[in-house]
């Protein structure tokens, strides 16, 4: 199955697939350039040596420099959470297009405020910046994945909604870049470190300005009752008439879950709370939708997209090589993005992207780990790596061309797809605050545990990453190629690996019901009508 194969639910017109929904698509998407930018580049910025003078970190001790570093990196997660929290209101009650507006202007002000940190006013003022910055995060990381799997025909939704993390990959290639560049290509100044700061405000400035030009989901219009304007944007994202069949089934099939929705949670602000309360089966399905954002924290990529420096440095890399170093392990994450999303993400499916990342990722950490174990690089520092710390870097590399194209992006992707639309605004705040609280927690302990544990810690994630297959294998359904409207059915289908396949073969079934229907009453009409006229006939 290659790029242009399509697993669709029903049969769709080209149409469908058309430039609009992309484009609406790579707009969104600016918002995870900023996230992606901003966890690349802070790493390996405040490791310069003219960050550390201007504001006097070189003459701190090696603790405080460390508990600096964390502070600056953990704030932004820590606002990152509290923003993913607050977006359930935004986006309940001014929608997905004002969210992105909202969080891209929130984002801009924060990353502004970064840019008046000088020697002489400390750091006070770039904490506050890292907050606000990363308060705009939390907001474009939850609506993101939402706004676009609302948008999308199923066939193409992993595809689309992969574009945030294909957003989030080119963000953070250019943020390991610009650090490498303004290292080699600069000498030690104020302007050097707060380059790479300033970059931060185009994908944010992108992100607002196309998102005041963004068409709101007609999802959200319709549950608003807003249907004129609801109509007029899915046909024109769609590029059908009104009354095209595939728009009126698509139409149906929301009015459908609206009014489920209505006889079973209702449409206030707190509805979806009391239903997720009385609901064991959602509860659990909230449980399994943060877990896998645990597993995916668990693996080791944010100890290593933060700490870039400090984790190359573990095994045995040169200074003067880490920025290059780094540069190409933003290259392999990006590339094996675009693999991701175009060849494997709706092709392979979600679920065997899990498990093929999770061991495979695993033995290249226990790897890595026993190499660090046995030759203590950092003990024993060389001008250039022997033949088995070129092989400790073969196996970093490939752990990274592995994790990229599975527990990196998935998970996102699952989880835009796990929830009904009754809950969906409520369970994408909670499962992405989860997402921020695990990664605070890496972010904020990363330099402690590498201090105290050593090589151990890649033992750590390998054992994590372990674990992680047999959660996705027992519990974690297969969800591409099912319409957003019956994924409920996924969880009522046991055993979980034969799940889609089953509930596909029921909706293929409910569909050649339907049509059967469609047509027969059609005939019964058309002989009805025969039949009066042939009676008018005999009268005359």
């Amino acid at each position: 199955m290659g790029i242009l194969t399509l697993v669709e639910d029903r049969p769709t017109p080209k149409n469908v697939y058309n430039w609009r929904v992309y484009l609406l698509a790579a707009i969104a998407s600016c918002g995870s350039n900023m996230i992606g930018y901003t966890s690349a580049f802070i790493g390996t910025t405040i490791t310069l040596q003219s960050f550390k003078v201007e504001l006097g970190l070189d003459k701190k001790s090696s603790d405080e420099r460390d508990l600096i570093s964390e502070n600056i990196v953990s704030l932004f997660i820590a606002g990152a959470f509290f923003g993913a929290l607050f977006t359930y209101p935004i986006g309940h009650s001014l929608g997905r297009k004002w969210s992105l507006v909202i969080a891209s202007a929130v984002f801009t002000l924060g990353a502004g405020l970064q840019l008046g940190t000088t020697g002489d006013r400390g750091l006070g003022i770039m904490y506050g910046g890292r907050v606000l910055s990363g308060l705009g995060t939390g907001v474009a990381s939850n609506i993101i994945p939402i706004y676009l799997s609302e948008l999308a025909p199923p066939a193409i939704r992993g595809r689309l909604v992969g574009l945030y993390e294909l957003g989030w990959q080119i963000g953070g290639l250019v943020g390991f870049w610009i650090n490498y560049g303004v290292q080699r290509h600069m000498t030690p100044s104020h302007e050097q470190w707060i380059i790479p700061f300033a970059i931060q405000m185009v994908p944010s400035g992108m992100l607002f300005f196309g998102a005041l030009w963004t068409k709101e989901s007609p999802r959200w219009l319709f549950l608003k009752g807003r249907r004129q304007e609801a109509m007029a944007n899915l046909c024109w994202i769609r590029q059908l008439d009104d009354n095209d069949i595939y728009i009126t089934e698509e139409v149906a099939a929301i009015d459908q879950a609206l009014e489920e929705q209505i006889a079973t949670v209702g449409l206030g602000f707190w509805k979806p709370f009391q239903s997720v309360a009385t609901r064991p089966m959602i509860m659990w399905r909230l449980f399994l939708g943060c877990m896998l954002f645990f597993w995916q924290n668990g693996s080791g990529i944010n100890a290593i997209n933060y700490y870039s420096p400090t984790i190359f440095s573990s095994i045995g890399v040169a200074e003067d090589t880490i920025g290059l170093t780094t540069g190409m392990f933003g290259v392999v994450k990006a590339v094996m993005t675009f693999v991701w999303l175009l060849f494997l993400v709706d092709q392979l499916g979600r679920r065997k992207l899990l498990l093929i990342g999770a061991v495979t990722g695993s033995i290249c950490m226990w790897i890595i780990g026993a190499y660090i174990c046995v030759v203590q690089p950092e003990e024993h520092p060389t001008d250039h790596l022997n033949g088995g710390g070129i092989a400790a870097i073969f196996f970093f590399y490939l752990w990274t061309a592995v994790y990229t194209p599975t527990w990196n992006g998935t998970p996102w992707v699952i989880n835009s797809e796990f929830f009904d639309p009754n809950i969906r605004s409520l369970a994408q705040a909670a499962t992405t605050a989860s997402n921020w609280l695990f990664n605070f927690l890496v972010s904020r302990f990363t330099e402690q545990m590498f201090a105290k544990m050593g090589y151990g810690v890649y033992f750590f994630f390998a054992a994590l990453s372990f674990l992680a297959f047999f959660f996705a294998f027992f519990l974690i359904p297969e969800t591409s190629g099912i319409p957003l409207e019956v994924v409920d059915r996924l969880f009522e289908v046991k055993p979980v690996w034969r799940a889609n396949e089953m509930v596909k073969a029921q909706m293929k079934e409910e569909e050649e019901r339907f049509r059967f229907e469609i047509k027969d009453g059609a005939f019964e009409k058309n002989e009805q009508e025969h039949v009066e006229d042939s009676n008018a006939g005999s009268k005359e």
